[in-house]
């Protein structure tokens, strides 16, 4: 199977509903695919210097889907697929971040993500998320 032969967006519509996938399935073989080539993208934002320009580029590649310019994240940053987040503008991720985006994660406008953080779910548009699993502490006033 190669990269041309995979269906994103069906694979993205599997995994949000959450069922299993079996071993050695379409599925799992796509997913193990992504996971590979989203440790190969990771390792290129967390192990050199890279331009916030960079950064973007980068995890546009990571989520295969544009990433906003306004887009900002202090690596490293970590993943088990990558094609399962989708990310707005003016979103922060700061440092030794974790994303579980098998069921997918959306981050929404004028987020903040807490260094350490562990995000499994969405963080809804101006929310500041921290922890392991990282939770809304606060909404952040826009004026």
């Amino acid at each position: 199977m190669n990269e041309k032969t995979i269906n994103i967006e069906l694979f993205r519509k599997t995994m949000a509903t959450k069922e299993e996938i079996c071993d050695g399935s379409e599925m799992f073989i796509i997913f193990h695919k992504l996971a590979q080539e989203a440790l190969q993208i990771t390792s290129e934002i967390n192990n050199k210097y890279n331009t916030p320009e960079q950064i973007v580029e980068l995890f546009s590649k990571l989520t295969g889907t544009q990433v906003d310019k306004s887009f900002r994240c202090f690596p490293p940053f970590y993943t088990d697929c990558g094609k399962n987040i989708k990310i707005g503008k003016n979103v922060f991720i700061n440092a030794c971040c974790r994303f579980q985006d098998q069921g997918g994660i959306e981050i929404g406008d004028g987020a903040v993500i807490g260094a350490g953080s562990v995000v499994t779910k969405n963080v809804h548009a101006n929310s500041i998320a921290v922890g392991s699993p990282a939770r809304v502490i606060k909404q952040i006033e826009i004026k």
